[in-house]
């Protein structure tokens, strides 16, 4: 029989891979979106360039720290996975706006919502 102490365990872990998966897809999937803009391009475009390469950014650096086992502590965990659930947000409100980004921005809907999930284990 499982402990409650171990079932809390597993849905961190669980929830902690699920978040590092879910940033990973979105880096790719922001990455991707990023080099398909016109680099001259207007000024809705340029917004759509950069929230694009700070989102990759981010959530590369939040897949590092979740992969990173017990030599982060906990609020570093905290910050690092609100500020990319924060970016995530931003950054599909302008790939809303941008023709054709729509599966980004879902990428991007979807690792803020296994950010929020995770966040919610570490209360």
């Amino acid at each position: 029989m499982t402990t409650t102490s171990q079932k809390e365990l597993f849905r961190f872990l669980e929830d902690r891979f699920a978040c590092a998966q879910a940033c990973t897809e979105c880096a790719r999937a922001c990455a991707t979106r990023a080099s398909l803009v016109d680099p001259d391009g207007t000024e809705n475009q340029e917004l759509v360039q950069r929230k694009g390469i700070m989102c990759a950014e981010v959530c590369d650096a939040t897949c590092r720290v979740l992969s990173e086992q017990n030599q982060v502590d906990e609020e570093i965990i905290r910050v690092q996975v609100e500020w990319c659930r924060q970016v995530c947000l931003e950054s599909a409100q302008a790939f809303d706006t941008h023709s054709g980004a729509g599966q980004t921005a879902e990428s991007c809907r979807a690792c803020a919502r296994a950010c929020t999930e995770f966040l919610a284990t570490l209360d």
